[in-house]
């Protein structure tokens, strides 16, 4: 019903859309989908009245598929948005956004670094090996949106470390990315698992300071090449 707000998933056609409980609904003719890409037209839309919020469930993850609405409002509201956005004051506040977005990212990017390098915990003669590692995984990891566990907020920071240094290992040092895993409930899981415990083994011999032949090593071969 065009008067509820609704969260559907998409239908078997253009302009359906399926309810939680299985009901197929055809979107009013006057309605039209706001694509994802413009958070603050979105908020608008969603907040002016009564709309179809569609999502779509892929493995894990849910992704927005855009808003039905009515087209009058999302026309409205975005000849509202483009006149806001050309003023002065508007690009001003933009470019301050910017700069407090940049220094956040500057600064959990130091803090990750330091949280990599207090897990390695490499002897001092490693130091210098740990240091090169630390700016790989920071590297790979921190960059905004990149999907990576660095990002999530659900654990803490010095646990993202941790984890990121793993995942690092397990694609670069290990055969994992060419395995032909069976597809069989938990088989992935155990298998990481199983190549952690190998990277952790390999962690420790640094932390130790055990001696290891740049040759041969696959940590030292992977900074090489990467």
């Amino acid at each position: 019903m065009p008067h509820q707000t609704r969260n559907v998933k998409p239908g078997t056609t253009e302009r359906t859309v399926r309810t939680d409980d299985g009901q197929t609904l055809q979107v009013p003719a006057d309605w039209e989908l706001l694509p994802p890409g413009d958070a603050a037209l979105t908020r608008r839309v969603k907040s002016g009245g009564p709309c179809w919020t569609m999502q779509e469930k892929k493995g894990r993850k849910l992704f927005s598929r855009g808003v039905w609405a009515p087209a009058v409002r999302i026309a409205s509201i975005r000849a509202e948005l483009e006149v806001e956005r050309s003023t002065d004051s508007y690009a001003r506040k933009r470019a301050a956004d910017t700069a407090r977005r940049e220094r956040k990212q500057a600064e959990y990017v130091e803090d990750f670094h330091g949280e990599v390098l207090a897990f390695l915990a490499f002897h001092p003669q490693y130091a210098d090996l740990a240091e090169r590692l630390a700016q790989a995984v920071t590297t790979h990891a921190t960059p905004v949106g990149s999907g990576t566990v660095a990002r999530t907020q659900r654990i803490p920071v010095a646990q993202r470390a941790e984890s990121a240094v793993i995942a690092w290992l397990r694609h670069q040092t290990t055969a994992y990315d060419n395995m032909k895993i069976a597809r069989v409930k938990g088989k992935r899981r155990e298998v990481r698992r199983m190549l952690a415990e190998q990277s952790r083994r390999l962690l420790e011999k640094y932390r130790m300071g055990h001696e290891s032949a740049p040759d041969t090593c696959p940590l030292q071969q992977a900074l090489q090449n990467d």
